[in-house]
């Protein structure tokens, strides 16, 4: 059962908002006082791979590059090895990969939030049963 599963098993009572999986379940690994992998970060880690850099990550999720490259520069600082290897502009243009590493933790991060999907579907289930009526929605 997948996350959008999971809202198929609460979909009856509770209609999920316009084109979103509802309920949605979003993790947040927390490592110590600064270091923490969620939902936003795990979606940096998207974006780099598919564009190839990091200012084309931070506009995809409206920030800016300064606030990109810091969070990049966390993740890189609180791993063993970088998860993001980057080179500088210039004439032959910059750009930005995920490493092995990277790719790793990014794929293990998304197959927790599927585990914790799949396995705690009842639960969340009880939980939205205890909900009050959404105004406009039940």
């Amino acid at each position: 059962m997948m996350q959008d599963d999971v809202s198929a098993t609460v979909s009856d009572t509770f209609p999920a908002p316009a084109g979103e999986p509802w309920p949605r379940l979003r993790l947040r690994l927390v490592f110590g006082n600064d270091a923490m992998l969620g939902p936003g970060k795990a979606e940096l880690l998207e974006f780099i791979r598919e564009e190839g850099s990091i200012a084309g990550a931070g506009r995809r999720m409206g920030m800016s590059y300064k606030r990109a490259w810091q969070l990049v520069e966390h993740l890189n600082a609180a791993f063993r090895e970088p998860l993001v290897d980057s080179a500088r502009g210039g004439a032959k243009g910059g750009g930005a990969r995920l490493t092995e590493a990277g790719e790793l933790v990014l794929a293990n991060y998304h197959r927790l939030v599927e585990r914790l999907a799949q396995e705690g579907a009842p639960e969340i289930d009880a939980i939205c049963a205890l909900l009050r009526d959404i105004p406009g929605e039940k």
